[in-house]
């Protein structure tokens, strides 16, 4: 199954955050569209990093300061993406590989398309399981 189609059923919206709001600000963002993870963009377009709920975690072991700070003194800016065309497979392998939980799905130009989280995967993987699992039981229950 390509990401596409997980975009289709899933939807388009991205909640993304200006790299200048502060952490706080952040944090509110993520409860309110509770998500893990926000893509930071200038313009809701383009990427200029990601920010995840273990990005905060990390950030205040420094104390509770970082709260004031802005958004891009905790950001990602190395982001993985990965176009609409590219098979869950890929994606699932690229997730485990670098241990990231979120990745963007964008078109040639780098315009965001949408996001794929792990639970995305995971909810996409248990519905394939299923139809595969329905399809042989009537494939039994009909004598084979």
């Amino acid at each position: 199954m390509q990401l596409s189609s997980i975009l289709l059923s899933k939807g388009s919206f991205v909640a993304t955050i200006s790299p200048d709001a502060s952490v706080a600000d952040l944090v509110s963002a993520l409860a309110k569209h509770r998500i893990g993870a926000m893509i930071v963009s200038v313009d809701g377009e383009f990427i200029i990093g990601i920010v995840s709920e273990r990005d905060i975690v990390r950030a205040l072991s420094a104390g509770p300061s970082i709260l004031q700070q802005p958004v891009s003194a905790i950001m990602t800016s190395s982001v993985h993406v990965a176009p609409p065309d590219a098979h869950i497979d890929e994606l699932t392998e690229m997730m485990t590989e670098r241990r990231i939980r979120h990745v963007p799905v964008t078109d040639e130009s780098g315009r965001i398309l949408g996001i794929v989280s792990i639970g995305d995967i995971v909810k996409t993987r248990l519905g394939e399981l299923e139809t595969e699992r329905t399809a042989l039981l009537d494939y039994i229950n009909r004598g084979g």
